[in-house]
C-alpha cells in the first residue's frame, strides 16, 4: 500500500486510523463497515488470514515462546496434580483410576507414565486430603500463574500490542484467570471421572436407568472437548491487552488449536511407539523428553490458534478501511502502563 493510505498531519480518521487524544486502533467508522461474522469476511480474506498466520508465526517467534510456556507448564504442572490428587482422594481410588485410565486417549505412551507416576506418589504421601486440598491450591495458583503470565506477554506480541495494563490491574487478572482454568480443569476431571461404577452408582441413587447411563458414556467426550475449546477460547479473550468484541464461548482459533492438538499428539504418540529411537538417545531421560515435547506440542498448536484469531481481527479491521500497514488494528485495553516510546510509536 502507498504513503498516501497512512494518516497525514491533522487526518484523524484517513484510512479508518484514530489516532485523536492519543486514542490508536480502528476509529467506529471501520467498526461499522467491518463483518460481523468471520464468514461474511471476503473470500481473498481468507487466503490472506492462512497466510499471515504461518507468516506472523514465524515472525512472533512463537516456537520458541512455546518452549517458554513449556517450562512454566511444568512448574504449574505438578502442583496441581497435587491439589487433584487430594481431590481425588476424597472422592475415592476408583476416582484416580478412571483418570490414569483415560490418559491413555489424550498423551503418548511416556508422558503418560510420567504424570501416572507423579499421581500414585502424590497418592501415596496424601494423609489429609483436605489439608493437602487447601495447601495444594495456593501453591498451585501462585505457580499456575507463571504460566498465564508469559501467556499474556505472548498474546501481546501476536496483538503487536504492548502491555498497557497496570501492575495492579493485571496481577488480580492472572490470579482470576489461573483460578478460572484451574476449575474449568477440574470440571474436565470430573467428566472423566463420572463414568463406569461411579456413573452406575449415581444413576441409582437418583432412579436412572441403563439408557441415559450409555448415552453420558458417549456425550461426555464431546462435552468434554468443549469445555477444553471454551478454556482456550478464555485464555485468547482474557490475555492480550487487546479490546475484542466481547467474549465468544468458542473462537475459529481456539477451535482450530484443538483439533491441531488431538491431531498432533495422535500423530506424535504414534510417531513415538513406532519410530522414535528416544531411549536409545536419552536412556532413563527418555520419558521426561517425550513429555517435554507433548507439552511443546500443545504449546505450539494453542499460539498457532491465537495468531490466527489475530489475523482474523486483522483482516475484519481491513475490509472495514482499516490500513493493511497501520498498527495496531485493534483497539487497546488500556494504555496507562505504556512507556513514552510505545506511545510515540503508536500513536504517531
Amino acid at each position: 500500500m502507498t504513503d498516501s493510505s497512512k494518516p497525514g498531519p491533522g487526518d484523524e480518521h484517513a484510512g479508518g486510523y484514530e489516532h485523536r487524544n492519543g486514542k490508536v486502533g480502528p476509529d467506529e467508522q471501520v467498526e461499522e463497515r467491518a463483518p460481523d461474522r468471520p464468514d461474511k469476511l471476503p473470500r481473498r480474506s481468507w487466503t490472506a488470514v492462512l497466510r499471515g498466520t504461518l507468516k506472523e508465526f514465524k515472525d512472533d517467534e512463537l516456537a520458541d515462546r512455546a518452549a517458554a510456556l513449556t517450562y512454566y507448564g511444568v512448574l504449574a504442572l505438578f502442583p496441581a496434580l497435587l491439589v487433584l490428587v487430594s481431590l481425588l482422594g476424597i472422592a475415592g481410588e476408583s476416582a484416580t483410576r478412571q483418570v490414569l485410565e483415560n490418559l491413555q486417549k489424550l498423551a503418548p505412551g511416556s508422558a503418560r507414565d510420567i504424570i501416572s507416576d507423579a499421581v500414585e506418589q502424590l497418592q501415596g504421601n496424601a494423609s489429609a486430603g483436605s489439608f493437602m486440598a487447601i495447601a495444594g491450591l495456593a501453591v498451585a495458583v501462585w505457580s499456575a500463574s507463571g504460566y498465564i503470565a508469559a501467556f499474556i506477554r505472548t498474546s501481546n506480541a501476536v496483538y503487536d500490542m504492548p502491555e498497557g495494563r497496570p501492575l495492579w490491574k493485571v496481577l488480580p487478572l492472572r490470579l482470576a484467570l489461573t483460578v478460572t482454568l484451574m476449575v474449568l480443569a477440574c470440571a474436565s476431571a470430573l467428566i472423566v471421572v463420572f463414568s463406569g461404577g461411579l456413573a452406575r452408582q449415581a444413576g441409582a441413587a437418583l432412579g436412572i436407568g441403563d439408557t441415559p447411563l450409555a448415552m453420558w458414556s458417549i456425550a461426555k467426550w464431546p462435552v468434554l472437548v468443549l469445555l477444553v475449546t471454551v478454556m482456550i477460547a478464555v485464555l485468547y479473550w482474557a490475555a492480550p491487552n487487546a479490546k475484542g468484541r466481547g467474549f465468544k464461548w468458542v473462537t475459529p482459533g481456539s477451535f482450530l488449536a484443538l483439533v491441531i492438538w488431538l491431531a498432533a499428539s495422535a500423530g506424535f504418540a504414534f510417531y513415538v511407539a513406532n519410530f522414535a529411537s528416544y531411549n536409545k538417545t536419552y536412556g532413563a531421560l527418555a520419558g521426561v523428553v517425550v513429555f517435554l515435547v507433548w507439552l511443546w506440542i500443545t504449546n505450539l498448536a494453542i499460539l498457532l490458534g491465537l495468531e490466527f484469531d489475530a489475523e482474523m481481527v486483522r483482516h475484519r479491521a481491513i475490509a472495514g478501511g482499516h490500513p493493511e500497514d497501520v498498527e495496531p488494528y485493534v483497539e487497546p485495553r488500556d494504555t496507562r502502563a505504556w512507556s513514552d516510546g510505545d506511545r510515540h510509536r503508536l500513536e504517531h
